[in-house]
């Protein structure tokens, strides 16, 4: 049996010889210790770094608001040139990078900085204030475009590595672990944007539009927002919706809004809109002929699952369509009665007809292109519309805030504020605009 000596001696041994072999390997140039410190968070970051770019926005401070001005935009809006520094990722090798809208908005030129150093100037594809995205084109070569994740298998506590540029300085990495998904977020406006991924990796001014991304380098969000003082609590855009949006916005300059014909509020546990517990999605009606009928979706069923996502707001519902986008089958889970159903909803595109078909059924207007402005042909018999004062004759020039011009833009108008609860209509009498709002079931 060894004696404690013996033990002692041997453990010295054992470690000067281990000291002779690193020496001996560090003289050669030996890797071996470097490869022991490789950990997946270095091996995610060496191939998610190449892909995420340094975005430099000069602007005349004279723009539109962005829901996440609060959290990013602390200083003048207005009157003052300035120069914004955030972050882009690379989805396309062509030079597509994705980033912030709050990044860009109202920029008057936008540089795109590379991982090697290279300023390139990139024009604006398409922005969406409301999902607070925007897409770039860059010309360049040689631009190395990230690996594409998903949102729909992410595991709560599970490692991410945030990658941006914090106060310009460029390629900074932060790790953390994966703290929630689904995510509510109140936003300028009162607004709830009701699915965010959380983290506690640290994201700080300029790392918006940055890569959230996996042990795998895959990019599983765009980090969008900070809430708290010292101790931060950092959102990201989840991958799916960045995927539906950009696509959108790449084909069509804009987002087009998801249609299932149904429309609902809010169901609380006191039966008011506004309560610190929701219960779910209540639906008020159903267009005839829309995909919410032929699933068999009915007026005052409770929508509290779609697509295998909890939904308790209006909002989540309105976040879920967008995220999904058209031609999808959703499982929708619901409450009618007393008795718990499944559905199958298949989502689609907006109808061309939908902002005319709106007014005629829910307000009690119809409108017809007239010689220099749309008009409304008729006015139904206690209609909304009668209520309101309306008149044949009068002209339609406004839609949500929005200048209409043809049957074509009234259309686009209403499309755009498919998920509002109510509708604008800004009508001309004998050359004076009036202003009237209607209430939608």
């Amino acid at each position: 049996m060894l004696n404690r000596q013996t033990v002692s001696t041997q453990r010295l041994a054992a470690a000067a010889s281990l000291l002779i072999v690193s020496s001996s390997a560090l003289a050669r140039g030996d890797s071996t210790p470097a490869l022991e410190r490789r950990t997946p968070i270095v091996a995610a970051v060496e191939r998610a770094g190449p892909s995420v770019v340094n975005i430099s926005a000069e602007r005349l401070v004279q723009r539109r608001s962005s829901a996440f001005d609060d959290f990013f935009w602390p200083g003048p809006r207005e009157g003052a040139r300035t120069e914004s520094l955030g972050s882009g990722v690379v989805i396309d090798a062509s030079g597509v990078v994705v980033t912030n809208d709050h990044v860009v908005s109202g920029a008057s030129r936008i540089f795109v900085t590379t991982p090697d150093g290279r300023e390139l100037e990139a024009d604006v594809l398409g922005a969406d204030t409301e999902n607070d995205l925007a897409v770039l084109k860059v010309d360049g070569k040689g631009l190395r475009p990230i690996r594409l994740g998903s949102a729909s298998d992410l595991m709560i506590g599970e490692t991410v590595v945030a990658i941006g540029n914090p106060f310009g300085l460029s390629n900074s990495v932060t790790s953390g672990i994966l703290s929630a998904v689904h995510r509510p977020v109140r936003g300028e406006g009162g607004r709830t944007y009701s699915d965010f991924l959380q983290t506690d990796a640290a994201i700080n001014p300029g790392n918006s539009g940055g890569a959230l991304v996996n042990v795998l380098g895959e990019l599983i969000g765009i980090n969008t927002a900070i809430v708290g003082g010292a101790n931060t609590i950092g959102f990201a855009i989840p991958v799916d919706r960045v995927k539906r949006i950009s696509d959108d916005l790449l084909r069509f300059g804009e987002v087009k809004p998801v249609w299932t014909g149904l429309r609902g509020t809010t169901l609380s546990a006191d039966n008011r809109r506004v309560s610190s517990r929701n219960l779910g999605f209540s639906v008020t009606s159903v267009y005839p002929a829309s995909p919410a009928e032929k699933a068999g979706i009915a007026v005052r069923d409770l929508i509290v699952s779609a697509g295998g996502v909890p939904v308790d707001t209006r909002e989540a519902f309105d976040t879920l369509l967008t995220s999904t986008g058209p031609d999808r089958d959703l499982k929708v889970e619901l409450k009618r009665g007393g008795r718990a159903l499944a559905v199958s909803l298949r989502t689609s595109r907006a109808p061309e007809n939908l902002g005319v078909e709106v007014l005629r059924r829910e307000i009690g207007l119809a409108v017809t292109r007239g010689k220099k402005a749309l008009v409304i042909s008729l006015v139904a018999r206690n209609s909304a519309a009668e209520r309101k004062g309306i008149e044949r004759g009068d002209a339609v020039v406004g839609v949500n805030g929005m200048q209409v011009e043809s049957l074509a833009d009234l259309n686009r108008a209403m499309e755009k504020g498919l998920s509002r609860s109510s509708v604008a209509l800004v009508v001309v009498r004998r050359g004076h605009p009036y202003t009237l709002t209607f209430a939608l079931d």
